[in-house]
């Protein structure tokens, strides 16, 4: 309390400290000892803070909720809080931390004060101590939304799913339409994949908060996932009746594929990309979305444009170097030798139940993942990140490719440890007790050494589509997150360049290993191609595989609702309609381009 001296402070709190002893036996008096002090000192916070605790104990829980409220929002408005906590948003975390200490010294019970203590041991990874303060904050002031919502994001950041919901049950039953409440209850559960009842939590949301477009955005992208196309659509539209310029409803629809823009849509998409108050991460799903909608109006030209901008935008936020996967795979080759794996032939896991389905994205590895997943012996589970937290982990210092320097020195019971943890730790995705399961994580060609290292019986699926219709559908389609390779038409010349390098070496140090099949082939010769599939795995051949469209399993990648209908042609010549654009992507591809499907006759 700035406004009084240390004495007239210390005398106060003597003061509150009587007042509050009479609580137990004399909540009325209790009351008016504390009102009597607010009286002559209506700004000492721990009074007002107090006040709130004595009218809870009277059973008046809303006339103390709204006082603990206001007295947080006194002490937030504070200079010796405001300027903690202004230290804190510019990341300087030490800073910080020393001017809320020194805060708490005049004020040892302030909640918010607890709060940014748990704040900066979050962002530190002291997360044992995060979740106490996080608790502390709670119990100093019950009514402290803020404080719950933190513990719920720490609980969920940390895993604690099943925690997050009951912290959040708090939440919900002291303010029903707690639209940061809904929002979370409804996301962890699509996290946690208990789908009809966050499609209960996303009507429970709406019900409770109907104007808020984004639930609506989230909603419709979950129901997208379980297959339910037409009430995705319409909920992505009911977004957009209420904010036109929703980016993420925008967004979700062109990701959709099979939903065609018409005109009014163009001009919709026009005006919300002119806005002046649309953030920078909006505006660029804003621009992949205006490129779809004027490619369904079959209006290339600009189409094109619209997305060069939306990739020009991407691309500052997230500079590329294309040098780094060239020197991960360069190391990767000189590592991963014919001698280094007829050294280790016997070593690994002995699990046969991974099927492990690497490729460019947009080259049709979520058709072959739906395809496998129709088989009676086979689950499908999604784009697993396991081998690259067991690739990073292993040299958790040493930067990009670190980990290959690193592969040659594990000994055969680390190897085998790595394999069996691998499965081990992949069985949270797995639901039923098929035998294999797939792990359609694209980028995991990046690290076929560890793999065959830790995994030697897994086997590996490399789906391959032309390079200019891989690279253009790369090029068009906003992945928001990871794929940074993609918005810039030479990068991802070199990218896929770079991965058929990858390909090439291993087809001639372990002949055999892994089952190539192309896009073109797979639409072209369904029945030809599963059957040649399923003898690579040593499966027998299953009628269901050609029907994998009936499969209603929840599919979270763009393609989802393409592969819930039979193998059509559509999309594999969609590149010739940019062709005049392309030429970057055609002149990084080289020799690549010249010899689809087959390698370059040299080292290229």
């Amino acid at each position: 309390m700035a406004s009084v001296s240390g004495k007239e402070r210390s005398d106060l709190n003597d003061h509150l400290h009587r007042a509050m002893a009479l609580l137990e036996r004399d909540p009325a008096q209790a009351r008016q000892a504390v009102e009597a002090i607010l009286a002559g000192a209506p700004d000492f916070l721990p009074a007002r803070r107090a006040l709130a605790h004595v009218l809870r104990r009277q059973g008046n829980h809303s006339g103390a909720d709204q006082v603990e409220r206001d007295a947080i929002a006194a002490g937030i408005s504070r200079a010796a809080f405001a300027e903690a906590q202004q230290a804190f948003q510019a990341g300087e975390l030490e800073q910080a931390e020393v001017l809320v200490r020194k805060h708490l010294r005049q004020d040892p019970l302030d909640p918010a004060a607890a709060l940014m203590l748990g704040e900066i041991a979050a962002r530190c990874g002291a997360k044992p101590e995060a979740e106490n303060l996080f608790r502390r904050a709670t119990l100093l002031a019950p009514a402290y939304l803020e404080a719950w919502i933190a513990l719920v994001k720490h609980l969920r950041d940390s895993g604690r799913y099943q925690d997050a919901l009951e912290v959040l049950g708090e939440v919900l039953t002291r303010k029903p339409d707690h639209l940061q409440a809904l929002s979370l209850r409804a996301a962890i559960l699509v996290q946690l994949r208990r789908f009809d009842e966050a499609d209960s939590a996303f009507l429970d949301l709406h019900a409770r908060c109907p104007q808020d477009a984004r639930g609506w955005a989230n909603h419709a992208f979950m129901l997208k996932t379980v297959g339910r196309q037409d009430d995705a659509v319409q909920a992505y539209r009911t977004a957009l009746d209420i904010d036109p310029a929703n980016a993420q409803a925008w967004w979700g629809l062109a990701n959709l594929k099979t939903v065609r823009f018409g005109e009014a849509d163009v001009e919709a998409l026009r005006l919300a990309v002119e806005r002046q108050d649309v953030g920078a991460d909006d505006r660029i799903h804003l621009a992949y979305a205006l490129g779809k909608a004027l490619d369904d109006r079959r209006n290339f030209a600009e189409a094109f444009a619209a997305y060069s901008e939306g990739a020009r935008q991407r691309l500052e936020q997230v500079p590329y170097d294309p040098a780094k996967v060239t020197d991960h795979i360069a190391k990767s080759r000189r590592t991963c030798t014919a001698d280094y794996f007829a050294e280790r032939r016997d070593w690994g896991s002995s699990a046969r139940d991974p099927i492990f389905i690497v490729s460019l994205p947009r080259s049709g590895s979520t058709l072959v993942e739906q395809i496998l997943a129709s088989h009676p012996l086979i689950e499908g589970t999604e784009e697993l990140r396991d081998i690259e937290r067991i690739a990073l982990a292993s040299a958790p210092d040493g930067g990009t490719g670190a980990w290959l320097d690193m592969l040659p020195t594990l000994s055969r019971e680390k190897v085998r440890e790595l394999g069996d943890h691998y499965v081990e730790a992949t069985r949270r995705f797995r639901h039923t007790d098929r035998p294999f399961f797939t792990d359609k994580m694209p980028s995991n060609w990046v690290f076929l050494g560890l793999i065959r290292t830790i995994l030697p019986n897994a086997r590996i699926i490399d789906i391959r589509r032309h390079p200019m219709g891989c690279g253009f559908a790369n090029f068009s389609q906003h992945f928001n997150w990871g794929i940074n390779f993609s918005y810039d038409l030479a990068h991802i010349g070199h990218f896929y360049t770079t991965y058929l390098r990858q390909m090439a070496h291993f087809d001639a140090v372990l002949p055999g290993y892994i089952h190539h099949l192309t896009y073109e082939n797979l639409v072209q010769n369904t029945e030809a191609e599963v059957a040649r599939l399923l003898d690579y795995l040593g499966l027998p051949f299953d009628e269901a595989c050609l029907r994998f469209f009936e499969n209603d399993r929840a599919v979270y990648t763009p393609s989802s609702e393409q592969v819930r209908s039979p193998i059509n042609r559509e999309g594999i010549e969609r590149w010739h309609n940019y062709r005049p654009f392309l030429g970057p992507l055609a002149d990084a591809l080289g020799p690549v381009l010249d010899h689809y499907p087959d390698y370059p006759p040299n080292d290229f």
